[in-house]
């Protein structure tokens, strides 16, 4: 079990209010219910505004309503890095008593456990140690490539590949959520066989894309488990850990 927790992400506003929710729960608590209940008279004039802000301030307490209310639950971004996803017209996101228990059990089980920190994911992957458990979860491939714009970043497949490589050269755990599928349509291609890894496929429910297509299919995504993991777990020997979290943004 892990009693420590460095969570890394690229996007800085998002990882800023991952620290948020999990150091100060009520502050953005009553930041989403102060703006959720301001968006009643007009949402999508309200949304709009609000989007606007948070593009000159880069606020985390403003993203917050803005990755509830926008369409898909996906942020997109523009050229120049400014979130242009706009609002989802049939919802006004979830209500504050809901988005409220939420916050304060993700604070309940991190708080005063984690380290923040928003790097390119090889500047982490150097630190951590065969005692540490890395948990990754990059873009997938057929989604956000690396110079697709409407993203606010990808990964080089290639650079990936090596990074996982060098760990296992080093006898380190990790687990990577990379790849998937939604009914024919696969997302990229299957991590090399070369890397050993132990790969297991979790049915992630029915996708939220297809539904609004009219199509009934489902996710299905693929968790990629390290050898040096796959060693320890079938050791059944229980150490103490830090947990390394790692993620180079993308909304899809």
């Amino acid at each position: 079990r892990a009693n420590r927790f460095l969570i890394n992400d690229l996007n800085k506003p998002l990882l800023d209010l991952l620290q948020l929710i999990i150091e100060t729960p009520e502050e953005i608590a009553n930041a989403y219910e102060k703006l959720w209940h301001e968006q009643q008279s007009d949402s999508i004039g309200h949304y709009f505004s609000v989007r606007d802000e948070f593009n000159r301030s880069g606020d985390s307490r403003l993203f917050l309503y803005l990755l509830a209310r926008c369409a898909k639950g996906a942020v997109r971004y523009n050229n120049s890095g400014d979130m242009n996803q706009s609002p989802d017209k049939r919802r006004k996101g979830t209500i504050p008593a809901t988005m409220r228990k939420n916050i304060q059990g993700v604070s309940a089980l991190l708080k005063g456990k984690c380290e923040f920190s928003s790097l390119d994911y090889k500047v982490i992957l150097k630190q951590v140690a065969k005692t540490d458990l890395v948990y990754m979860d990059p873009p997938y491939q057929g989604v956000c490539g690396d110079k697709d714009s409407r993203y606010y970043a990808g990964i080089n497949h290639s650079e990936f590949i090596e990074s996982l490589d060098e760990l296992n050269a080093r006898g380190i755990s990790y687990l990577v959520s990379y790849d998937g599928k939604t009914g024919n349509k696969n997302y990229g291609e299957k991590l090399p066989n070369t890397l050993n890894l132990t790969c297991v496929d979790i049915n992630a429910g029915r996708s939220s894309q297809a539904t609004l297509l009219g199509r009934k299919e489902i996710t299905i995504e693929s968790l990629y488990i390290s050898p040096a993991l796959t060693k320890r777990l079938s050791q059944s020997q229980p150490t103490k850990a830090r947990e390394f979290t790692v993620s180079e943004s993308c909304y899809a």
